[in-house]
């Protein structure tokens, strides 16, 4: 009875992505060893200054944008898809959730759930844009996703540096949201409803993933974009499909940005964290399967968080844990490569007919 699971065990300290966090972490140690620096003080301050009582506030706060934009990435990273727009998909849907939570005569409960809304509208809109340009005039999804996230930072930055701009301020930023149209908080922390979303998002890719034929389809044309062609699977409207639902949720986060603390839309404030990346990170960690993406997710926000911690406290720099994140994608990039290499003798013999 106990022999499967110990099989589970076995596979997933084997799994690339289990050696190159091993690999990461360990070269970073190296790191921290040559600088003279002690490496368990180094990595006890990031996990206690992001998982202590002061700091697991933080860390569920920047959990929520970084799972929320690896969710975004990994939906059509699924079906070999790559979505680079989400930095301009974010922002419009923040933008979004702003200009409607100040200009709407709706109650402010109402008010709240309007603004998300109109942030997912945005978003899924805007993702859908570069799809077309795929599917309509040929260019490739990473170009036309990547190039239209400039012009919406940049209208999104006109708007609050301009027509938006909070009068007597000399900072780029809207007004504040009127009283009552923000997320509920849990308690005092900065943690807000935000959280319960995102998670819920998460689970219904899991389940649409595992649970349904669409989530079946995706991942046949991941693997296999030709076979799937074969099998029936109408590439156009799916790319279309999964655009727009990663948009969606690159909105969501931006109108989650918005109705969070500071309560309004600051130019940059969305971006500047580095959360799009971050998320890209994270879901090219997992390979983009659903629970794998929370996992890495909770991991990169823990090392974002916990690196401040870890530079106010042993004085070792905080890109240090950019730096890990870094090792982490090389090494499972070059797993493969290695793996290959040492099969290699093995099957060209065979191919040679030297055993025949």
């Amino acid at each position: 009875m106990a022999r499967p699971s110990t099989d589970r065990i076995t596979r997933a300290l084997r799994s690339p992505v289990t050696f190159s966090v091993l690999a990461g972490l360990v070269i970073g140690a190296l790191f921290l060893v040559g600088t003279g620096a002690d490496p368990f003080a180094a990595y006890g301050a990031v996990v206690t200054g992001s998982l202590g009582a002061d700091g697991i506030g933080a860390t569920l706060s920047t959990v929520t944008s970084v799972l929320g934009m690896a969710l975004a990435l990994a939906i059509p990273l699924r079906a070999g898809l790559i979505n680079l727009g989400g930095d301009g998909q974010m922002v419009l849907g923040g933008i979004a959730a702003a200009v409607t939570g100040l200009y709407s005569p709706l109650p402010a409960p109402l008010t709240v759930v309007l603004a998300l809304l109109a942030g997912i509208t945005a978003g899924a809109a805007y993702a859908a844009l570069a799809a077309l340009c795929e599917n309509r005039f040929g260019v490739p999804l990473l170009v036309s996703s990547l190039l239209l996230s400039y012009p919406a930072t940049s209208f999104a930055s006109y708007l609050v540096r301009y027509p938006l701009k909070e009068p007597g301020s000399s900072l780029p930023q809207t007004r504040r949201l009127p009283e009552g149209v923000a997320l509920p908080a849990f308690g005092t922390s900065t943690v807000t409803f935000g959280l319960v979303l995102v998670v819920l998002a998460a689970t219904a890719y899991w389940f649409a993933d595992r649970r349904t034929a669409i989530g079946y389809e995706i991942r046949m044309t991941g693997l296999n974009p030709r076979f799937a062609a074969y099998a029936g699977v109408e590439r156009k409207g799916l790319t279309l499909r999964l655009m727009a639902t990663s948009g969606a949720i690159a909105g969501l986060v931006g109108a989650i940005g918005v109705l969070s603390f500071p309560y309004r839309f600051l130019d940059g404030s969305l971006t500047a964290p580095g959360y799009t990346w971050t998320g890209l990170t994270a879901a090219l960690l997992a390979a983009a399967a659903p629970l794998g993406t929370v996992l890495a997710s909770f991991f990169f926000a823990v090392l974002q968080v916990g690196g401040l911690s870890m530079e106010r406290t042993t004085e070792v720099p905080r890109e240090l844990t950019q730096v890990l994140q870094a090792i982490v994608i090389v090494f499972l990039a070059a797993r493969p490569s290695f793996s290959r290499r040492r099969r290699k003798p093995v099957q060209e013999p065979i191919a040679q007919g030297e055993f025949a």
